[in-house]
């Protein structure tokens, strides 16, 4: 999970994954959260746009 997150930090933060890394575990607990909402929310919108597409 931490590799996935680091990822999404290094391709869509633009923040190197030792930055995410060394971040203490309250700080990464939050952008752990924030990333899972994120992608939450974009694939519901995504969801929305090909039921939009159907019609």
């Amino acid at each position: 999970m931490e590799a996935n997150i680091a990822y999404y930090c290094l391709h869509k933060l633009h923040k190197w994954p030792h930055e995410f890394l060394d971040l203490e575990i309250q700080e990464r607990a939050y952008v752990v959260a924030a990333v899972q909402m994120k992608l939450e929310k974009d694939k519901r919108e995504a969801q929305k746009m090909k039921k939009g597409k159907k019609r």
